[in-house]
């Protein structure tokens, strides 16, 4: 590097470092809040964002170590300013009490907010008592039967990065009606068991993307519902879970569909499903298209490469048809070990049968010997070595 150019950078750094020490910082103590876990900090933490969300300028929210008793907290724009940065050292928890929380459906809800980052720490939902509650059948509080930890609902131009998600009562992380959000070295945890507790849900948003992220969880790792496009997952890790779901579409007759959507670079590890679509067996006219799964290891996964168009929890779908259309979907480059002989299942449509259905160096094997592939309406085609031998 030449002097000239270190110069220039210099400079920039000094720049950088003069706009970020100008940029006012609001330090969530300052408002009241306590980090001693037992304190109902939400008070302080809303008025911290009242401030952030009122400032003409870029603003950073800080949370310091310790951590903080919180209950359901809405983070309302539209804001004065575009550049809100939330950086967070320590741990947000939400009451242990399930009766506590309040009927917010998220315990952490971003509306109509553009340009906010959020970095860093730990969101503890503390979801086990939930989880006990409705495993034994018993009467659980309304709102917190649909609490997600984090949600964003109408924002644009969001990042979350480096967060952990631990034990969501339900969903962990909720992307809705959202343009240009991204997700990157996000990790999210809770056991296998725990019910309903998919890792992230996008819908009826574009431009999403999701890197560098682990989920562990007892439900989806990845969801992705009506009226999602232009979305992109890469280097991701799923187990335990039940992999990543295209669905369930076509639950209402009237529904936007799923379009241009890239999978790649992923791993799945002991997880029900790895990279699955799945549509109601019910008139819809709803479609998956343009889909690339890319680059997927699966280390005993009950069924690798799943579409079920048939699927019906509440019974309630008189034919099993799905109005459902699937189109243009490409495996390329799937390989390892299925827990199950059926290693690859096209479940499709008898209404509308699967159509572009794509194999491109497809290796699965069950047992240490070929698996096995099952096709119902699928029609396709296969590209270089593919096992188990294609049933299109």
């Amino acid at each position: 590097m030449n002097n000239s150019a270190l110069l220039s950078l210099l400079c920039l750094v000094a720049l950088l470092h003069q706009s970020l020490a100008a940029s006012p910082q609001f330090n969530v103590i300052q408002f009241g809040a306590k980090p001693d876990g037992r304190t109902d900090s939400t008070s302080a933490f809303l008025a911290a964002w009242k401030q952030a969300c009122s400032s003409t300028r870029g603003v950073t929210l800080y949370v310091p170590k310790g951590r903080f008793l919180t209950r359901s907290m809405l983070f309302k724009g539209p804001c004065r300013n575009s550049a809100i940065f939330i950086r967070i050292d320590g741990t947000l928890v939400a009451p242990s009490d399930i009766w506590a929380i309040g009927n917010n459906p998220n315990w952490i809800e971003f509306q109509y907010v553009n340009g906010v980052t959020i970095s860093g720490g730990v969101l503890d939902g503390k979801g086990a008592p939930l989880w006990s509650c409705k495993l034994a059948g018993r009467k659980c509080p309304t709102g917190a039967t649909v609490q997600q930890t984090l949600g964003f609902s109408f924002c644009n131009n969001v990042l979350v990065s480096g967060v952990t998600s631990l034990n969501s009562q339900m969903f962990h992380v909720v992307i809705n009606f959202c343009q240009n959000v991204k997700l990157q070295g996000v990790r999210i945890s809770a056991p296998g068991n725990s019910p309903n507790t998919d890792g992230i849900h996008i819908q009826m948003s574009t431009g999403v993307t999701v890197v560098n992220t682990k989920v562990a969880t007892g439900d989806d790792c990845v969801s992705i519902g009506p009226g999602a496009a232009n979305l992109r997952i890469e280097n991701f890790a799923c187990g335990p879970g039940h992999g990543i779901s295209i669905g369930s579409l076509g639950k209402n007759v009237n529904e936007p569909g799923v379009q241009n959507v890239t999978v790649k670079s992923t791993t799945f590890t002991g997880t029900t499903n790895g990279l699955r679509i799945k549509s109601w067996g019910k008139p819809s006219n709803g479609f998956a298209r343009n889909i690339l799964f890319q680059h997927a290891t699966m280390n005993n996964v009950q069924n690798p490469i799943f579409i079920d168009q048939r699927y019906c929890p509440d019974r309630n779908c008189p034919d099993t048809a799905s109005g459902v259309r699937v189109s243009d979907v490409t495996y390329q480059d799937i390989h390892g070990t299925s827990a199950t002989e059926v290693a690859v299942n096209f479940d499709c449509s008898k209404r509308n049968p699967c159509k572009g259905i794509r194999l491109d160096n497809v290796r699965l094997t069950y047992n240490k010997k070929p698996a096995v592939a099952s096709c119902a309406n699928a029609d396709g085609t296969t590209i270089g070595l593919v096992q188990p031998g294609s049933c299109l």
